[in-house]
């Protein structure tokens, strides 16, 4: 009936049915002295405070100005976002890479100007996705935007390499597409990239993984999951990553075959009617990813105080995740335990990430930690007594403590 809906107050019934549910959100401002010990962040490498990086921030901005201006197909493309595409191709061993304003941009930009290059000349013929349960929302929203007359989608169980060989295997579409992230972003457990490719190369398929939380963090120096599989040359694998985890920045890429780059700079939306990325952190960018090349020690440093973190909540008897980069988490199950148990961290000067449903499986309420190359003995030990008093504050069941699956 005309007039009898208020939109209003149906956000303001969601949002009290979400709050009730304890899966209410908010925004808390951090302050620049970092009073909390901070194991909540992606700043991996713990370049986000370094001169040298806000020193190469300010000289692109004194050169180029602070914005881009345009879109990258424009006014939007410098001679300094040529210059970051070649070191990251070079980096990573990529054989051409494309810088997009964010990472999360990169991935849809990516998925659907693919699903829509690779479609057959008859849609009839069909693009079947397939896309692991646990990806990163950009890839989700991706493989969604990328649905369309021919294209299905189709989700497998995390890391289930026997689902995708099915999926493939069954499909009656001529082309696919399979998506997983390379480090899953709240267990911190490695995709079987080289089983996945395997299988994708079999069927007659391109595979995309997103490295986001793996460069900079897994594989030799820092260079990422699929680098160490040594897949980095191979044509039909895509990757996609970020500049603002381990790179300290803000941004996102593709790197892959020229032909790859060349549908992406033709149909690739994100890329045609976005702003090109700021001069400032194209400057920034290369000035990290200079440190981490000089300094192949960084990543091995970040895992190993991920370790420490989780050995340290296992002894307490938590249960965590196996960590095999630099995300591990400890599992609490109930999203308003979870939420008690953040406010206990940051009682004790500790700030953790909390993870609740859709972010996470409902049950899977969990503190995300994350480690950090430069974190010190004194950290461990602060980290060590807040989630003492996690364990102590908790409603944890007896037998609880250990490590998941």
């Amino acid at each position: 009936m005309e007039g009898s809906f208020d939109p209003l107050a149906r956000l303001r019934e969601h949002a009290a049915a979400r709050a009730a549910a304890g899966l209410g959100r908010g925004l808390v401002a951090r302050s620049a002295e970092g009073a909390l010990l901070d194991l909540a962040s992606n700043d991996y490498l713990g370049l986000c405070g370094d001169r040298r990086l806000a020193e190469a921030a300010a000289r692109a901005a004194r050169t180029w100005g602070t914005g881009s201006t345009g879109s990258r197909l424009v006014t939007g493309t410098t001679a300094l976002h040529e210059e970051l595409e070649a070191d990251l191709a070079n980096f990573t061993g990529a054989a051409s890479a494309l810088v997009f304003s964010s990472g999360y941009l990169a991935n849809l930009a990516a998925i659907t100007a693919l699903a829509a290059a690779i479609t057959p000349a008859d849609p009839r013929d069909g693009v079947l996705i397939v896309s692991d349960e646990g990806n990163h929302a950009s890839l989700i929203d991706g493989c969604r935007l990328a649905r369309g007359r021919g294209t299905r989608l189709q989700v497998t169980p995390h890391a289930d390499v026997a689902a995708v060989r099915r999926a493939l295997g069954e499909r009656t579409e001529r082309a696919a597409l399979v998506i997983t992230d390379a480090v899953f972003s709240v267990a911190g457990d490695l995709a079987p990239v080289a089983e996945l490719h395997a299988l994708a190369r079999e069927h007659g398929a391109l595979l995309l993984v997103d490295e986001a939380h793996s460069l900079g963090v897994a594989g030799q120096g820092g260079r990422g999951v699929v680098h160490a599989a040594g897949l980095a040359a191979e044509p039909d694998l895509v990757r996609t990553v970020t500049l603002s985890k381990s790179l300290s920045g803000q941004g996102g890429a593709v790197l892959g075959a020229p032909e790859v780059r060349q549908a992406l700079i033709d149909i690739g939306r994100g890329m045609i009617f976005d702003t090109g990325l700021a001069p400032p952190s194209v400057g920034a960018a290369r000035a990290a990813l200079g440190i981490l090349r000089d300094n192949p020690e960084l990543p091995a440093m970040a895992r190993q105080a991920t370790r420490r973190l989780t050995a340290i909540a296992a002894d307490l008897g938590l249960v965590t995740t196996a960590p095999q980069a630099a995300v591990a988490s400890v599992i609490l199950g109930d999203p308003e335990l979870a939420v008690a148990a953040r406010q206990t961290c940051a009682d004790h000067g500790v700030n953790v990430g909390c993870f609740r449903p859709p972010s996470v499986p409902v049950g899977g309420a969990c503190l995300r930690l994350t480690g950090r190359a430069s974190l010190a003995e004194i950290d461990f030990a602060t980290a060590s007594r807040a989630l003492a008093a996690v364990r102590d504050h908790s409603r944890i069941p007896e037998k609880s403590g250990g490590r998941a699956p």
